[in-house]
C-alpha cells in the first residue's frame, strides 16, 4: 500500500517507532512474507534517512521500521558527496518521500577524528582525509562557539549537513518551499537509544 504522509506525520511515525525501541517494545512491523511480496513492483517509503555508517545506528531498528518504510543512505559521519545528493534527490523527486532525516550520533568516530585533526594539525591518510575535510567546518564552528565536546560538534555537524542539503540541491529546496517535504536533524544517544530533534527546515 502506498504511504503518502505529510512531513509532520512522517516525523510522528518515526518518533513513535523510536519510543517503542527505547522502551524495549519494538513491534517489528512490515517484516513478513506478505509485505515482501507487496513490494516487488514498487516502493513508497515515507522517510529517507541519511545517517552515519556506524554499526550501532541501524535506522530500521532504532525507528522500529520494516521493508519499504525508509529509504536509507549512510556514510561515515553522514558526509555529503555527489552520490549522496543524487540518492536523496531520487528519494524526493522520484519516490516522493516527504521527510529527509539527517541522523548523527554521540561519540561519532568521524567527528572525533576531525576534532583531533583540527587540534593537532595532523591530517589522517588515505580517503579518511576526505571525510575529515568535509566535517572540519562543523568542528571549527563548534570551537568558535566554545563548544569543545565531541557530542556538541556532532549536533553542529547535523545542523550544518541539513542546511547544506538544502543549499546544494534545487530538487530538495523546491520540495521544502512548496511544503511537500521537510528536513530534520536528529542526534542519537547510544546509551538511551533515543533520537533527539536538533534542527528542522520546512513545515513540520
Amino acid at each position: 500500500m502506498a504511504t503518502y504522509l505529510t512531513p509532520a506525520l512522517a516525523w510522528r511515525r518515526l518518533r513513535e517507532g523510536n519510543e517503542r525501541f527505547v522502551a524495549g517494545e519494538s513491534s517489528h512491523p512490515n517484516q513478513d512474507a506478505s509485505r515482501r511480496s507487496s513490494l516487488v513492483e514498487n516502493q513508497h517509503p515515507f522517510a529517507v534517512i541519511f545517517g552515519c555508517s556506524d554499526s550501532r545506528l541501524a535506522a530500521e531498528i532504532i525507528f522500529d521500521l520494516g521493508l519499504g518504510d525508509a529509504f536509507v543512505v549512510r556514510t561515515a559521519g553522514q558526509v555529503i558527496d555527489d552520490a549522496v545528493l543524487g540518492s536523496l534527490e531520487y528519494s524526493i523527486g522520484v519516490l516522493g518521500v516527504p521527510l529527509i532525516v539527517v541522523l548523527g550520533h554521540d561519540s561519532c568516530g568521524a567527528v572525533s577524528a576531525t576534532k583531533t585533526a583540527v587540534e593537532t594539525g595532523k591530517m589522517p591518510v588515505g580517503f579518511i582525509r576526505d571525510l575529515v575535510e568535509r566535517i572540519t567546518p562543523s568542528v571549527l564552528t563548534s570551537l568558535r562557539n566554545d563548544e569543545n565536546e565531541v557530542n556538541e560538534m556532532v549536533v553542529e555537524h547535523v545542523k550544518q549537513t541539513s542546511q547544506r542539503l538544502v543549499d546544494s540541491s534545487r530538487v530538495i529546496s523546491t520540495a521544502i518551499e512548496t511544503g511537500r517535504a521537510a528536513v530534520i536533524g536528529l542526534s542519537y544517544s547510544l546509551v538511551e537509544g533515543r533520537a533527539n530533534l536538533v534542527s528542522g527546515i520546512g513545515d513540520l
